[in-house]
């Protein structure tokens, strides 16, 4: 079987991050599990933050984290990177700096081994661009292709992000334009814009050791990265972790080229509409907006930008304008308008 000739989009029922179990199914399994406890535990699973973080001495602490999903583009390399790009996103969002990561492999034997190999080129090259090495992995046989990384990195104890810790008056700034989920189920129904494509592949092959680096400078309150649970999904974590209300100005978010037009032709991937739905029960959207802003506003995303709430006088000093705020209101609310 000629490698050029495989389409991995096609052996994945979904794509990237959009694959994510529900917020809301998760946060049902996540209430009924133990909530362990330990006295260098400094962030566990219990406020959904992007990674773990544990205390080593006064002035260290490990962040680790896994990421891993199905192809979101055809090939191989290109979906390392983004894979990648996307494990490392979870350690800069916690403040921290990647060290070394873990590969994490489902792969059809059936298919060409160079392919899995082109996958883990990619893998590599974006942890030698971040600084980090590739120190091992583990892989099984599984019909459907995933990959995907294990990654350690290190923080200080005092300086970790976590995405609560926002106040009333902070400015919401995202540092990556949003619609991945959408070119990338163009992609997959073999529909794409080459521009938008092009657009996408390079926000999410761009790590966030640059913005997460402009964001330490500027004193953040609150940071996480978006993905799967879309803007206003990640915005209610945000919100909820403050006890307060995040407002969205969805005129001010960057949109990658093209999507407007991607959804007018219908490629909208099942994880954004399940966003959308699970909105109901904790967003308002104005009457202004539309069901294709709404949908622009759930899409998941894959190795989306970092959603940061500081005060809007340390906001003008970042290169990203703000889009939103936090406000009083129902605690875990999202007013998008």
């Amino acid at each position: 079987m000629a490698t050029a000739a495989v389409r991995l989009t096609q052996l994945s029922h979904g794509a990237g991050c959009a694959c994510k179990l529900p917020a809301g199914s998760l946060r049902e399994v996540l209430r009924a599990l133990p909530a362990f406890e330990a006295a260098d535990l400094i962030v566990g699973h219990t406020g959904l933050d992007d990674a773990a973080v544990w205390r080593i001495s006064d002035d260290l602490a490990v962040v680790q984290t896994i990421d891993f999903f199905t192809p979101l583009v055809d090939d191989p390399y290109t979906f390392g990177r983004i894979a990648a790009t996307n494990a490392f996103s979870d350690v800069y969002a916690m403040g921290g700096r990647p060290a070394f990561a873990l590969n994490v492999v489902a792969f059809p034997k059936t298919l060409p081994m160079e392919l899995l190999g082109e996958i883990l080129r990619g893998g590599a090259d974006v942890a030698r661009a971040a600084g980090a090495v590739v120190a091992g992995g583990h892989s099984i046989d599984d019909p459907e292709p995933k990959y995907g990384m294990a990654v350690t990195g290190f923080v200080h104890p005092d300086q970790v992000w976590t995405n609560a810790g926002g106040r009333a008056g902070d400015a919401l700034v995202l540092t990556k334009p949003i619609g991945t989920g959408i070119v990338t189920t163009a992609v997959k129904r073999g529909a794409p814009d080459p521009e938008a494509v092009d657009a996408a592949v390079e926000s999410m092959t761009t790590l966030n050791a640059g913005a997460a680096e402009a964001v330490r400078a500027a004193g953040p309150h609150a940071v996480t990265d978006v993905t799967g649970f879309g803007l206003v999904g990640h915005a209610r974590e945000v919100a909820e972790g403050a006890g307060l209300r995040a407002e969205i100005d969805l005129a001010a978010v960057g949109l990658l080229p093209g999507v407007r037009e991607l959804i007018a032709e219908g490629h909208v991937p099942g994880g954004t509409r399940t966003n959308l739905e699970l909105a109901a029960g904790y967003a308002e959207f104005g009457a202004g907006l539309g069901e294709d802003e709404r949908l622009l506003a759930c899409d998941a995303q894959t190795s989306g930008g970092l959603l940061v709430a500081l005060p809007p006088e340390r906001a003008e000093a970042l290169p990203w304008p703000a889009i939103g705020r936090l406000a009083a209101g129902p605690a875990g609310t999202v007013l998008v308008d």
